[in-house]
């Protein structure tokens, strides 16, 4: 037996340099990976004949290991350790290149396993063997770093007595055989690589630089390190946009993609490139709703600073407000990117036409479908187009920016013509997109939509088919086989030429015109490159989960089943006794409300969905009508703000109803009694907490053992469910998640202020597994360690549904299938929408992913019992989706961002974004 000191001996030259030598094999039980995994690889390691394996802990969960999410687990933990920050000299540099070779070549292996399986790993030990098949065990309090080795104080014991050697091999087994030890994720193995060769560059040298310009502005920033990247089609996204906006005319794209796709993120990413690459500033226009989940995705996922316009000043990623000295001080952002509401330009703001004069570097309009025409119903053909202020605001600043970048997943509501209006405020400045003035494209817009749409035939006429072709010809792509980039270069046409003459296909060689007959005689020219499809760029979550990447060989995204349950007559919960009686009153009060007042349908019909919603909710909004002052429309306006953003009779209407009958008045008195005595008998909670405890049926398990998250349109209902939840659930922490500062948590009936930063972590880490949440939580949250989510009521716009499933319907979801309960109440206005919707809703949301916002007025039409007007309303929704999804065939093929051994320098990028207009 033999001891040792750091105080007596260097145990790094004379303990392991010295017993590893002629060593064909060495098991060590180690401590944490992050701190470990970095210094057990050296020369005398690298002279080991045969295997090192090495068992550390992790911060990993058990949960984490049994549904094989580790190895994303692993990757964030291994990215908070930052290691591009602590290994930047030649010497670490040096010693990763070394690790990463002995781990990819396999004569390293590192096993790591969750620290509350079986707490810390304290004990340190290990087993070598020699060539002469002798062998020698230790223990100690040494860990397998440099500190540990020269710098620590640390003591060792050496035993080579085979009881000894068996004793530490049979510790070394139990854990290297352990169910819950994994091998260390290949990420961390390959970004061990990157960061052995990583390079910063300034931002004028990426600027200059032709090469890996996406993947080193990207490869570390948050989303990156401690998120799961981007998905593969959201890069081709983000480099084809900045690939053009680097190009004359710029970056003039309507992003389409399926809700739950990731729009958001394509945008931002995209916005911080261009914010970069050039010194003029980006705006971003949004729903008042999604200004702050804007500036928070950017900030947390992209590090990208940003201010919002509150209408009283800016206010900057950290909370700092810029109080505004006038309007004018809508042009002094402080940061590069500013972040105002759609209400600004809809309203017809000072304010909006001041930031019409300013020239940008790119502007971003998300929900792009409300910038529209007016009268989209009556044929274009007959009715020039009657743009609302958004469209017009479109068409002015279009030409004050160089890139233009549109999002929406419904840019036709009604008729295929919208589709043709956003298009046009694209093209306005550049002839790339659809022509000049005199091009076909802009000449009869609805034709050549009809023949887009395969409802008019292709002209047989050669010469105006080259007159479609000519104007515009289409620009040059990424592929190297597309017949449009060999025309171009067999021509030798310049790449900022868009428009050709008139005769000059009259003017070329017989062969010369025959490869440009190609295009429509082989190629179908009105098919496959007409400007929808160049400009639209639309993928969905079916073609994504179906088709093979052939660079990975798997699909672009994981597959994840939904089980839908509430669908069907027998899955609504019963409207009876009170209840019904109560609901009976709340239609009355709607009718007599609508019959007076032009705003009325909505605001009356809004008692009915907040009744089906809690009847807290119900009895809440029943009262604030009752007494309805300027504070009670503060407290109703932020339901009303994204219905009536574009209103302008607004105001008007809510004077009116502020206004309301003695028989009106008497109505919602009655109401108020009838719901007032009866919260805690409210049938949806009680519904919710069966499904929870017990499961939908004998042969399920309860959802809250699988995490659950329960939506809901208002917070009082949200709040209500909540505590009573932690109440009758009292040794579960129930989280709530909704806008501004009211998010926290209840335990034990007691609500504990919270941040949502805070929320989401512990969501992540399973330490809450029921939240409930309002539609605050459902865009831009990651919730896939929940798999079962509960929709207490049902919104305006069923494309909210679509949203909220899409928080645990996404890249990460650890289960292979999530359940999802829709719950209405038989006979009430959700139940009469279901069934009104349900023959079309399927082709709807088939073609075009989601459904449209105009769909929002069928409920107001079957609250007030106009079905016939309803169903016209939905017949309204053109049958054929106005482009050729051309981005559903194969996804071209990006550069591989998280290999980028190039990195554009932090703080010359932040220094960049911190500058204001």
């Amino acid at each position: 037996m033999n001891r040792y000191s750091s105080r007596r001996h260097k145990l790094d030259q004379q303990f392991l340099k010295e017993k590893l030598k002629n060593a064909v094999s060495y098991d060590r039980i180690a401590g944490y990976f992050c701190s470990s995994i970095l210094e057990v690889a050296g020369e005398s390691i690298e002279n080991v004949e045969g295997k090192v394996r090495v068992i550390c802990n992790s911060g990993l969960l058990p949960e984490d290991i049994a549904v094989a999410n580790y190895a994303q687990k692993m990757k964030q933990e291994w990215c908070e350790f930052s290691p591009e920050e602590k290994y930047t000299s030649p010497e670490s540099s040096s010693r990763l290149s070394t690790l990463y070779h002995l781990l990819s070549n396999g004569k390293l292996e590192i096993r790591v396993i969750p620290d509350q399986v079986f707490g810390l790993m304290h004990g340190k030990a290990g087993v070598i063997t020699y060539k002469d098949g002798s062998k020698t065990s230790f223990l100690g309090s040494i860990n397998e770093t440099k500190s540990a080795y020269t710098l620590n104080y640390e003591m060792l014991w050496e035993d080579d007595s085979e009881e000894s050697v068996r004793w530490v091999q049979d510790e070394f087994d139990f854990f290297w055989n352990s169910q819950y030890a994994v091998n260390l994720a290949d990420f961390i193995v390959n970004d061990l690589n990157r960061i052995s060769k990583r390079i910063v560059i300034g931002l004028k040298d990426w600027r200059d630089n032709s090469d890996e310009v996406v993947p080193s502005a990207a490869v570390e920033e948050p989303v990156y390190r401690k998120e799961f990247g981007l998905w593969e089609h959201q890069k081709y996204f983000v480099e084809l946009a900045f690939r053009e906006h680097k190009k004359d005319g710029g970056a003039r794209y309507l992003l389409a993609d399926q809700v739950g796709l990731g729009k958001t993120l394509q945008l931002a990413m995209s916005a911080k490139l261009m914010a970069l690459y050039g010194d003029k500033p980006v705006l971003i226009i949004v729903p008042k709703t999604l200004v702050w989940q804007w500036q928070d995705e950017m900030k947390t996922l992209l590090d990208m600073p940003s201010a919002v316009w509150t209408g009283s000043g800016w206010q900057d990623e950290n909370g700092y407000f810029y109080q505004a000295d006038s309007v004018r001080s809508i042009l002094k952002c402080p940061r590069r990117v500013g972040i105002i509401s759609q209400g600004l330009v809809s309203r017809r703001t000072e304010a909006a036409d001041l930031l019409a004069q300013k020239d940008f570097e790119c502007v971003i309009l998300d929900e792009a479908h409300r910038a529209r025409r007016r009268n989209p119903t009556k044929d274009p053909n007959k009715h020039k187009s009657d743009p609302n202020y958004l469209l017009q605001f479109l068409n002015t600043i279009t030409f004050k920016t160089k890139s233009l970048l549109l999002a929406t997943a419904t840019p036709v509501q009604i008729n295929p013509i919208e589709a043709f209006d956003l298009i046009n405020a694209l093209s306005l400045p550049t002839f790339k997109v659809m022509g000049d003035m005199y091009s076909e494209w802009h000449k009869k817009p609805q034709l050549m939509l009809d023949m887009v749409c395969g409802k008019e035939p292709y002209p047989e006429s050669e010469i105006t088919m080259w007159d479609i072709i000519r104007n515009p010809l289409p620009t040059k792509t990424s592929s190297a086989q597309d017949r449009v980039n060999r025309i171009r270069d067999r021509l030798d046409i310049s790449d900022k030429t868009y428009v050709l003459p008139a005769d000059y296909f009259a003017s070329l060689s017989g062969s010369k015109k025959d490869s440009i007959r190609t295009l429509y005689t082989t190629d179908e020219f009105i098919a496959n490159y007409n400007p929808y499809i160049r400009h639209i760029v639309r993928r969905t979550r079916d073609f994504l989960e179906n088709t093979i990447n052939p660079a990975s060989g798997e699909t672009y995204l994981k597959k994840i089943l939904v089980e839908l349950y509430g669908e069907g007559d027998d899955g609504a919960i019963p409207l009876e006794g009170y209840l019904r009686q109560a609901y009976s009153k709340a239609q009355e009060f709607c009718s007599l409300l609508s019959s007076r007042v032009k705003a009325g349908g909505f605001m009356s019909t809004l008692i009915l969905k907040r009744i089906g919603s809690t009847i807290i909710a119900g009895d809440n909004t029943a009262k604030k009508m009752l007494a309805w002052t300027e504070a009670g429309k503060e407290i109703l306006q932020d339901e009303f703000d994204v219905i009536f953003e574009e209103d302008d009779d607004f105001e008007e209407s809510v004077s009116e109803v502020k206004n309301l009958t003695d028989a009106e008045t008497e109505c919602l008195r009655e109401l108020v009694k009838m719901l007032s005595l009866n919260h805690d008998n409210d049938p949806k909670y009680i519904k919710v907490l069966d499904i929870l405890s017990n499961g939908i049926d004998e042969t399920d398990k309860p959802w809250k053992d699988s995490g659950c998250i329960i939506f809901s349109q208002y917070y009082d209902s949200a709040y209500f469910v909540a505590e009573k939840l932690s109440k009758d659930l009292s040794d579960d922490v129930i989280g709530l998640y909704a806008g501004g500062d009211k998010s926290g948590y209840f335990l034990n009936g007691t609500f504990h202020k919270d941040s949502k930063d805070s929320i989401k972590a512990k969501v992540k880490n399973h330490e809450i597994k029921i939240l409930v949440g309002t539609d605050a939580a459902s865009e831009g949250l990651n919730l896939q360690t929940l798999s079962t989510l509960i929709n207490l009521d049902l919104p305006w716009n069923p494309t909210r549904l679509e949203q909220r499933k899409g928080r645990i319907q996404r890249i990460g979801q650890v289960a292979p299938k999530v359940k999802i309960f829709n719950m209405r109440y038989k006979d009430s206005v959700e139940d009469k929408v279901h069934t009104v919707l349900s023959a079309r809703l399927k082709s709807i949301k088939d073609m075009f992913g989601q459904i449209p916002d105009t769909l929002e007025d069928v409920w107001i039409d079957v609250a007030l019992n106009n079905i016939e007007e309803a169903k016209e309303r939905i017949d309204r929704v053109p049958d054929q989706n106005p482009f050729t999804i051309k981005y559903e065939t194969k996804i071209p093929a990006t550069e591989d961002w998280e290999a980028s051994t190039f990195v554009l320098d932090h703080d010359e990028k932040l220094k960049q974004l911190l500058i204001g207009w």
